[in-house]
């Protein structure tokens, strides 16, 4: 599919490509989709934004425990397919509570620790330089007591499209309360520059307990803006500018 989409952009020029296959593959693969958020390191007075610590399994089931162990990741940790490829298969997750626990996986995966976040996570929507943040309900919290009592593998569909929106819940405040708009201003800037791409979401989660610490857990190209409040409008600005632009460049 690739090759003929290039070959096309290249036989027309005049047409407008919103963002370049290259680029979206990119996103297809959970080892890779993160790093330019890791890298990017972003910490100012609003906040700081990071990567959950993770750990890729290509192969063997029985090698997770001792890898684990080896890379210092702390129980319990998520698991999610290695391929993001926008089926619902590739947005299952597991939550594995123990180590024994852990050969029960389906490699390839990414591993993730699990980082407490009031079962609440934000999805924030990038259209051009247009954001959009929504409250999802999502895994509740893990005490320690909780672990210590828990054993084995749960498994869970899409968790932030099958839960309902927590934009009418009644939160604890310190839940609720959104991002800075500074912080996420800059970091879908950045983000956008990083990535090379005008259309995706980011999932955001914040550290229970914290009010300024969060990661990004997800990124999703082109998800799914029906349900974004507003986006017939967001969308319909953003393929204007993208005309108006084109206009400009070939006048002058």
């Amino acid at each position: 599919m690739l090759p003929c989409v290039k070959d096309y952009r290249l036989k027309h020029p005049e047409v407008t490509v919103l963002d370049p296959p290259d680029a979206i593959q990119h996103l297809h693969n959970r080892q890779s989709m993160l790093q330019d958020v890791a890298d990017l390191n972003l910490s100012d007075s609003y906040g700081k934004v990071g990567v959950p610590r993770q750990l890729v399994i290509k192969r063997d089931p029985y090698s997770i425990p001792e890898a684990v162990a080896k890379a210092g990741l702390t129980l319990p940790l998520v698991a999610k397919p290695l391929v993001n490829d926008g089926s619902a298969k590739s947005h299952e997750l597991s939550l594995a509570y123990d180590h024994y626990s852990l050969l029960n996986l389906e490699p390839p995966l990414v591993l993730q620790e699990f980082v407490n976040h009031g079962g609440v996570l934000f999805k924030v929507y990038i259209v051009g330089e247009a954001i959009k943040v929504v409250r999802r309900f999502s895994l509740p919290d893990v005490s320690k007591r909780e672990l210590s009592k828990n054993a084995g593998v749960f498994r869970f569909p899409r968790v932030s499209s099958a839960a309902a929106s927590a934009d009418d819940a009644d939160l604890d405040p310190s839940i609720a309360e959104l991002p800075p708009r500074p912080l996420l201003e800059r970091l879908s800037r950045e983000l956008r520059r990083r990535l090379g791409l005008r259309l995706f979401n980011l999932d955001i989660i914040r550290e229970h307990g914290t009010r300024d610490r969060f990661y990004v857990i997800d990124i999703n190209y082109f998800p799914g803006y029906g349900k974004m409040p507003g986006y017939e409008h967001i969308f319909t600005d953003f393929l204007l500018s993208l005309v108006q632009k084109q206009v400009q460049e070939a006048y002058y």
